[in-house]
């Protein structure tokens, strides 16, 4: 074969491999690479992401606390959208024009292929007209979800709210995109996972002008969203709702909880704030005025964060203790010399010398200093005395989390011997220098729920079921799965809660409490607290159970600067356990449930009126 023969063969190959790779080429960019095809499709195509019933919260007898209403979102692609009336579109969407404008500038930066939301959270009311327009407006579409509604008003803090996703939670979380919508708070951030459900996809034909004109392949390529799961609470609706109602104007908290089961009753926090409020367009300006309200924070929830000095009804879980480790017997008796009694006096004359039963009637302070004092000098020195207490209150959920679901529920505060240690030195202190404990007052800091626990842990008479908020979840199959929750046993012999439990219904048969508190169909048992405050007045407590056999509501009120807890406290948790047990209020209790829904103790100096 000649050169030129050669030469020729190798410009043919050379040809051939040039074509071999033109057509791989092509290959590759028509039929493996989707990208070009979705910028063709783009164009005819529309994705509507179908966003899921959020799922619903009842209370324990299936009454709706919280639900859904229909809401719709404005969206915008940006490379597909033209030129547009732009005073025309925020007259229809009730959006101003520096918002609008601002709302394209941020869904071009996120991305000019993706939708972003332009008005979110529009009504039915404003959604009719827009889609009447909507075509003189190419790259715009309205896209459905849900937001949720409170009919009652009520538990705000305890259910919590939901508001849109930040950058984090876009990173961290692949489910959720820009504009979506998670729980911030509350049983709605705890439950999120489940509360949300899955998301669809619809996708749709459009046309030039921006209409759609059908399913695309007949919903072959769609996916159904999975509505979320609803809760089953052990909240009594029309009891919350009636709590919230005494403490109008009060500042504190209430808890209560059904003793066998460890179900929330009611939780409240006040002031309070009606949960609606953070829903739909105005939640962002409604939230910065609730959340600057820095004299009544609203937004607390001082049922689980709010941590005080429990004051004499603490001496409830000394009293416990000083039986358990045989320090004192519930016979033993000290005497009072009232107000001028010392070292720690006495808030009023009573009958003296007095055993445990009488000490816990009368909340006798010299009583509580002496049955502590004999706790710490059973051992063999202070530190170990205070560790073996400590020790017996960590089995009542005092100065841990409980482990209810709300994660912002606190510790309080029950001191270790090392900080006493590091205030006056090792062996430098004993129950005289910290005898403030004996009556609940220094150091020890415990949350209302804490000390409805300590109350339920007595009408159990030795146990607690971890406190919980939810009872049960309704899977995808619509059946109610119920959860389970922990029992917790103290380290406090059963045969020693019958002589608290004797002391706890005096307090109720044989003082002014009968009055108040006390009831005709059942038997209360309960202790006042009054709780000292170097910030101003003092607070007022209560703790209590009814009825004394087979309990079923264990509750704590706690008021700030409300004064005595006879005064305030202890009538509103008689009406609370009146009305969960009787279902109403006796006729002759009006006029003191009248009385309590009026009073005022907001920004309060001194309290010293009495009912």
């Amino acid at each position: 074969m000649d050169t030129f023969s050669k030469r020729k063969f190798i410009i043919a190959g050379i040809m051939l491999g040039i074509g071999a790779l033109f057509i791989l080429r092509l290959f590759t960019i028509q039929i493996t690479n989707k990208t070009y095809k979705q910028f063709a499709t783009r164009n005819v195509l529309r994705k509507i992401i179908t966003f899921p019933a959020r799922g619903l919260i009842y209370d324990r007898n299936q009454k709706l606390m919280v639900y859904n209403k229909a809401a719709y979102d404005l969206m915008i692609i940006p490379r597909e959208a033209k030129a547009f009336d732009t005073l025309e579109l925020c007259r229809i969407v009730q959006l101003d024009r520096l918002d609008l404008r601002d709302a394209i500038r941020k869904a071009k930066q996120y991305s000019r292929y993706k939708p972003s939301i332009v008005a979110g959270q529009i009504s039915p009311e404003i959604y009719a007209p827009l889609q009447e327009k909507l075509y003189k407006y190419p790259g715009f579409f309205v896209q459905s979800r849900t937001l949720r509604e409170y009919p009652s008003k009520s538990a705000a803090q305890a259910l919590g709210y939901v508001g849109e996703v930040n950058q984090h939670i876009i990173e961290t979380d692949n489910y959720y995109r820009s504009g979506d919508y998670i729980g911030v708070s509350g049983l709605e951030k705890t439950y999120e996972k489940e509360l949300r459900g899955i998301k669809g996809a619809n996708n749709y034909m459009v046309d030039v002008h921006n209409r759609i004109k059908g399913r695309y392949n007949d919903g072959g390529a769609d996916t159904t969203a999975i509505l979320g799961q609803n809760l089953l609470t052990g909240f009594d609706k029309d009891l919350q709702a009636y709590a919230e109602l005494l403490m109008t104007n009060k500042k504190g908290a209430i808890v209560a909880i059904e003793p066998a089961t460890g179900e929330i009753l009611l939780m409240v926090s006040a002031p309070t704030y009606d949960p609606n409020l953070l829903v739909g367009r105005q939640r962002s300006l409604n939230y910065g005025i609730l959340d600057r309200d820095s004299v009544n924070r609203p937004m607390w929830n001082r049922a689980i964060i709010g941590t005080y000095s429990p004051g004499s009804t603490f001496k409830l879980a000394n009293s416990l203790i000083a039986l358990q480790e045989h320090a004192v017997s519930p016979f033993d008796r000290f005497s009072c010399s009232g107000k001028v009694n010392t070292p720690i006096k006495c808030t009023h004359s009573h009958v003296s010398p007095l055993a445990m039963r009488e000490g816990i009637r009368e909340s006798c302070n010299s009583y509580f200093w002496n049955v502590y004092r004999s706790i710490i000098n059973h051992a063999a020195n202070p530190a170990e005395g205070y560790q073996t207490w400590r020790n017996h209150l960590m089995t009542f959920g005092f100065g841990q989390r409980i482990g209810t679901e709300l994660s912002s529920e606190v510790k309080g505060n029950v001191p270790e011997t090392s900080y006493y240690d590091k205030i006056y030195g090792v062996g430098g202190w004993n129950s005289m220098t910290i005898r403030s404990i004996a009556i609940g007052q220094g150091e020890i800091l415990a949350t209302p729920l804490q000390m409805a626990n300590m109350v339920a842990i007595v009408a159990n008479r030795g146990y607690f079921i971890t406190p919980h908020l939810v009872k049960a979840i309704q899977d995808t199959s619509r059946v109610y799965r119920e959860l389970k929750f922990e029992k917790k046993v103290t380290d406090i012999n059963t045969e020693y809660y019958p002589t608290i439990i004797e002391g706890m219904q005096a307090v109720i048969e044989e003082t002014r409490l009968q009055y108040t508190v006390k009831q005709d169909k059942f038997i209360v048992c309960g202790k006042t607290g009054t709780v000292q405050n170097p910030h101003g007045a003092d607070h007022s407590a209560f703790v209590g159970f009814a009825p004394r056999d087979n309990p079923k509501i264990a509750i704590v009120v706690f008021i700030e600067n409300a004064g005595f807890g006879a005064t305030y406290a202890a009538p509103i948790a008689g009406l609370l356990m009146e009305k969960y047990l009787n279902d109403s209020i006796a006729p002759k209790r009006k006029e003191l449930e009248q009385k309590l829904i009026e009073t005022n103790l907001l920004n309060v100096i001194e309290v010293k009126k009495k009912l």
